[in-house]
């Protein structure tokens, strides 16, 4: 039987069985085979099989699968490769003027490249009491900056010459703004100042939509959604917890959760069921609170229980893809250990509820020297833990073997960001480290790839943190004279 014998659904199914540069190539044999090579089914579950989760609009005329898988395995071999100018567009986001405290995407982790271009909002908060948005990938070309822009490309920054674009930026308040949240699908971005004083802002104008007190001078915030409904949760430091409506900030309930004691951290499980609290007070317990009770204004109680942690609390982090399990890093006398637990609900009654939090594993560190430094703790998966302190990156399984170990950085590593494709660390040694995911058998591994650049010492002290989406990477870069500015790597397509 010849090829032009064959119908269209066998050379379809033919076709099944191609890698994508083959299948690229039969397209260019004849009209028949070009037909069957882009049918869209092909294309699907090329995309399925190997990104699991594809966020793909299928409107007529939008975007096929075929433009899909051809869009985002260009943008992962840019991802992978970091050629300068090839593969990204470096440029500077200035017009703070103090401190860059806290960073947030507020367009979508995952783009649908419906339209064959890209577009990242990134929101800011200061010390100089302002909350800015900027576009990451538009350029405003400024070509002359008088001395300090020739100092610059003569030492090779020349990408410094472009600037992003700012959106939007608030009026100055009346102090200085920490926390920053955003809430991409509805447009919100929220803040919180040294006073305790929450805002919200609408993410497209700035224009600020309502304000909560929690009358406490510093608060930390966590956010979630539950049906479609966003929320946040306010630690104060007089041990309170006010669940608030995200869309207009109303007060839904308040609780006690620590007595003559502060909240030192409030960290969200990624399913937004679960919040941990940790005590200012080290010889208190961290505890665990049900969200479900804080947000229906029909239960009086707000049900949360202790951890059994009875040593300082130092690090705390979700296992994303075990929604109840978290590690929680602590001291033990003179020693540093790492307890995974996996926290339930369990239904006593009609009416009654507990809960229990039942132990995965427990190991302890090794060394101690390497640990008196800031330690910064991420999870991937459902037993991997990232540990960053001072110079090095290491990976843990949750039993404590250690998997690899990265001394990339010359100077401390301040931040980690970790998603599903990659990791990038910053550090004050003025550039960003880049890492990609290897799953093996077992475990998940690390790749280590590039830097990016930061700068000029002569004008930056190093990067205070990162954080990335689908097509961008985006860090704080520390001005030696006080005045951080954002620096952006946008991926090319």
């Amino acid at each position: 039987m010849s090829a032009e014998s064959l119908t269209l659904d066998c050379v379809i199914q033919i076709f099944s069985y191609l890698e994508v540069p083959d299948l690229l190539r039969a397209a260019q044999v004849n009209k028949t085979w070009k037909e069957a090579a882009g049918t869209a089914s092909l294309w699907r579950n090329m995309c399925l099989r190997r990104w699991a989760f594809c966020n793909i609009s299928v409107n007529p005329g939008m975007q096929t699968w075929k433009k899909y898988y051809l869009y985002r395995s260009n943008l992962e071999y840019k991802k992978v490769s970091g050629r300068p100018s090839v593969d990204y567009t470096c440029k500077a986001m200035r017009g703070h003027k103090g401190i860059i405290n806290d960073m947030a995407y507020l367009s979508d982790n995952e783009h649908t490249f419906a339209t064959g271009k890209v577009k990242s909002v990134v929101c800011t908060t200061s010390s100089d009491s302002t909350v800015r948005a900027w576009d990451v990938q538009e350029l405003v070309m400024e070509p002359t900056r008088g001395t300090a822009t020739l100092d610059l490309i003569l030492s090779g920054d020349r990408d410094l010459v472009q600037d992003g674009t700012q959106i939007w930026s608030s009026p100055q308040q009346e102090a200085p703004l920490e926390n920053i949240i955003t809430f991409p699908l509805c447009k919100l971005v929220a803040t919180t100042d040294c006073r305790g004083m929450i805002k919200l802002w609408h993410g497209d104008t700035g224009e600020e939509l309502a304000a909560f007190s929690a009358s406490s001078s510093s608060c930390s915030v966590a956010a979630y959604t539950i049906n479609n409904k966003p929320f946040l949760t306010v630690g104060t430091e007089e041990g309170k917890l006010y669940t608030l409506a995200a869309a207009d900030l109303s007060q839904i309930s308040q609780a006690k959760v620590f007595q003559n004691c502060g909240i030192d951290l409030s960290l969200c499980s990624p399913d937004g069921l679960w919040i941990v609290v940790c005590p200012t007070d080290h010889a208190l317990s961290p505890k665990v609170c049900y969200t479900h009770c804080a947000t229906n204004t029909e239960d009086e109680l707000m049900l949360s229980s202790p951890l059994p942690i009875t040593d300082q609390c130092l690090v705390t982090c979700w296992l994303p893809s075990e929604p109840a399990r978290i590690a929680i890093l602590h001291k033990e006398q003179t020693n540093f250990r790492i307890v995974s637990l996996d926290v339930v609900i369990e239904k006593k009654s009609k009416y009654k509820m507990s809960i229990t939090a039942q132990q995965v594993a427990d190991f302890t560190l090794p060394g101690q020297e390497p640990w008196m430094t800031k330690i910064i703790m991420k999870g991937f998966g459902k037993q991997t833990i990232l540990i960053a302190a001072g110079l090095e990156l290491k990976l843990y399984s949750l039993v404590g073997t250690e998997l690899m170990a990265f001394k990339d950085h010359h100077k401390i590593i301040t931040s980690i960001w970790v998603d599903p494709f990659h990791v990038v660390t910053s550090s004050m040694d003025l550039s960003l480290r880049v890492y990609s995911w290897k799953n093996d058998n077992k475990f998940s591994l690390l790749i280590s790839r590039y830097h990016l650049l930061g700068g000029s010492h002569r004008w930056s002290s190093g990067f205070r943190s990162v954080a990335c989406d689908d097509v961008s990477i985006v860090g704080v870069v520390a001005g030696t004279d006080g005045t951080d500015i954002l620096r952006a790597y946008s991926f090319n397509l």
